[in-house]
């Protein structure tokens, strides 16, 4: 049995920090969920919640005593600007007696990932999940309300991954010996095109949803009504349209790294039901 540890998740409100918080609970270890905002924090119960912010790391060092691990991502602030801050968050860590750090891969390069990397104070993993389940709550309003999804690029294939899986291998690095110098691709357990997916929403609703493609153009205009900006967009057509070879390319990463199967989106879809249910009549 793994000794009981305490880690300390950065990010803890975040889609994946939740999971991880959530994960390390349930296999015994004491958590510090770690947040800007400690009073109105949301996380998952029988985890300590502490106040900090990476972008001032120096607001780190009372939650990092005693602390075994540390998860990270790679931006802070109200904007979600990348860290710059790197540096002086390992040489917190180190001090504290931090001995194992996972970084959630944000996407492209980071300061914060590239300090990491280049830390041999410490056992690191990268972790390098592709398109989230979760994405498809953006899908949420709009069934309820009319029965439709309207997206570009129905066609393309994905990988997407369970964000509890993440979570899992995320919890395994940090307290299980073997994997300092990792890189972890996470992926789901097939491959799904957007009509996949929608069927699976419709399956948990027991009703249909139509499916209707966007052209190019019309996702576009949509995407910068949200007020989104280029290059944000421009990211948006490159993954969607283009996707990567992995994005669309399934690995067995939280198999061998937690010992059981990555999660279906068709289980995501069950346990998120609640969310796609019909508007009131």
């Amino acid at each position: 049995m793994t000794q009981t540890q305490k880690l300390l998740v950065t990010g803890a409100t975040g889609t994946v920090g939740r999971e991880v918080v959530a994960e390390l609970l349930a296999r015994g270890h004491a958590v510090r969920a770690l947040t800007r905002d400690a009073a109105g924090a949301a996380v998952p119960d029988g985890a300590e919640v502490v106040q900090g912010d990476l972008t001032e790391p120096d607001t780190l060092a009372p939650a990092l005593e005693g602390v075994t691990g540390l998860h990270l991502i790679t931006f802070g602030g109200p904007y979600f600007t990348p860290l710059e801050t790197g540096p002086r968050i390992l040489e917190l860590a180190r001090a504290a007696g931090v001995r194992r750090v996972t970084v959630l891969h944000g996407g492209g390069p980071s300061l914060l990932e590239d300090a990491v990397r280049a830390d041999d104070g410490v056992d690191w993993t990268v972790l390098m999940p592709v398109e989230f389940m979760a994405n498809a709550l953006e899908w949420a309003d709009r069934i309820a309300a009319s029965d439709e999804v309207r997206e570009p690029f129905v066609s393309r294939l994905s990988a997407m991954v369970h964000e509890g899986d993440i979570g899992a291998v995320a919890a395994v690095a940090l307290t299980e010996e073997g994997h300092g110098g990792r890189e972890y691709v996470i992926t789901g357990p097939e491959l799904l095109t957007v009509g996949d997916k929608v069927a699976a929403v419709a399956a948990v609703r027991g009703r249909e949803i139509a499916l209707v493609e966007l052209t190019e153009e019309q996702a576009v205009a949509r995407w910068r009504a949200a007020g989104h900006p280029q290059d944000v967009i421009g990211f948006l057509l490159e993954a969607y349209g283009n996707t990567p070879e992995v994005g669309r390319t399934v690995v067995d990463t939280v198999e061998k790294v937690t010992g059981r199967p990555a999660r279906t989106f068709a289980r995501w879809a069950a346990e998120h039901a609640d969310a796609f249910s019909a508007a009131p009549a």
